[in-house]
């Protein structure tokens, strides 16, 4: 079972997304440039919308690469000796396979793991507080070694300056399997992991999330602003500060899919979490706000119309409705008639079979080319039909 989730979202002055240079980022599509908001901005905005919609904080992921400094404190508010704690923990993470760079104390890759993952790493480098010591000294004993001789300076791409990665033995691994478990963490399971070194830790995406672009052509903007020193004296003229910043105005065309059985398989077929899951995802991506200059835009707008589809396979894109781009003076409305009209061609063309159920709503324009019986008049109705829907 499949869920699609269409949404159309109008941006005032904004620079929700910005790229290398500070400008709101763009693409060109259907030979116009569009503005964009890459996909991975809103699945972040998505993630951190989880546990206001019914998950709870151990059921939700953390991304980082500063596992080695929580590990040590937790070690050394444990008793551990403080001196000793971060080398410990540098070899225990090379010895279940992950890379550490001993200079930033950050691991190689950004982990996308469970909350329970610094707790896992904790005990483990408990348990073998003295055999990784050892291996602690030895590293550490090579490394001056090195250092006082003529030699070039060991370094090892995965494992940084002063020590390499080992490659894990089968108790290890196991170590590293807790560690990196993912069968209670909803959004790896919805967003994925992929860990280069070892396929066998990575996840499939249960979720799919497009770019959003927007619905007519757009030209990215500036505006040049001063300030002016509150304490100048009284007659002193001219500005103190001056800058400029990008920002466009656009209606965006959001698009996600998420497959429950995908999501059954990564949430090890726990039922009350998979239901609890697509209900937060369902809640979190509709109100997914990017925080791109918020504090001196303001662009805080919701979703004014929203098609939800169910379907028991496939899925549909309905991006290539705008490929003209809307140049109508009600851009929203226009926009809408446009994505109604291309999802009644399809269906009509593809038929009905696949369809399970179809959900719609708009709070300023007409919804053409729709069923009444596919028109509801609230969140609450369109959520409901969408997850009784998938979940019947």
């Amino acid at each position: 079972m499949i869920i699609e989730l269409h949404l159309l979202q109008s941006f005032p002055v904004s620079n929700l997304n910005r790229d290398d240079v500070g400008q709101p980022k763009t693409a060109t599509f259907g030979g116009h440039t569009r503005g964009r908001v890459s996909s991975q901005c809103f699945k972040r905005a998505t993630r951190q919308l989880f546990n206001d919609y019914g998950l709870e904080k151990s059921e939700t992921a953390i991304r980082t690469k500063r596992l080695l400094d929580h590990a040590a404190a937790a070690l050394a508010e444990n008793g551990r000796d403080a001196e000793l704690v971060t080398q410990v923990v540098t070899a225990g993470l090379r010895q279940l396979g992950f890379g550490v760079d001993e200079n930033t104390r950050l691991t190689e890759y950004l982990l996308f793991v469970g909350r329970h993952a610094i707790d896992h790493l904790t005990t483990y480098c408990d348990d073998n507080w003295d055999a990784l010591h050892a291996i602690a000294a030895r590293n550490k004993a090579a490394a001056d070694k090195a250092k006082g001789s003529s030699a070039e300076n060991g370094e090892s791409k995965k494992g940084g300056k002063g020590g390499k990665v080992t490659k894990p033995d089968k108790a290890a691994v196991e170590q590293a399997r807790r560690i990196l478990d993912a069968g209670r963490v909803a959004d790896v399971a919805l967003f994925g992991r992929m860990i280069a070194d070892n396929k066998d830790f990575s996840v499939e995406a249960a979720s799919q999330v497009a770019h959003a672009i927007s619905t007519h052509a757009v030209v990215n903007e500036f505006d040049f602003y001063t300030a002016v020193d509150d304490l100048k004296s009284r007659g002193e003229s001219g500005a103190d500060m001056i800058g400029t910043i990008d920002f466009n105005s656009a209606c965006y065309y959001r698009y996600a899919n998420l497959d429950l059985n995908q999501l059954a398989i990564n949430l090890s077929g726990d039922e009350d979490l998979v239901r609890r899951t697509a209900r937060a995802w369902l809640f979190s991506f509709i109100h997914a706000m990017p925080t791109g200059a918020q504090n001196s835009m303001a662009a805080r707008t919701m979703p004014e119309t929203l098609l939800g589809v169910v379907r028991f396979r496939g899925a549909w894109n309905l991006a290539n409705a705008f490929q003209a781009p809307v140049v109508d003076a009600d851009i929203m409305a226009a926009s809408t008639a446009r994505l109604t009209q291309h999802f009644h061609r399809l269906r009509g063309f593809y038929g009905n079979n696949d369809l399970r159920a179809v959900a719609a709503a708009s709070i300023t324009a007409e919804l053409p080319h729709l069923d009444d019986g596919d028109i509801v008049a609230s969140i609450d109705a369109f959520t409901d039909r969408i997850l009784a829907g998938a979940t019947a």
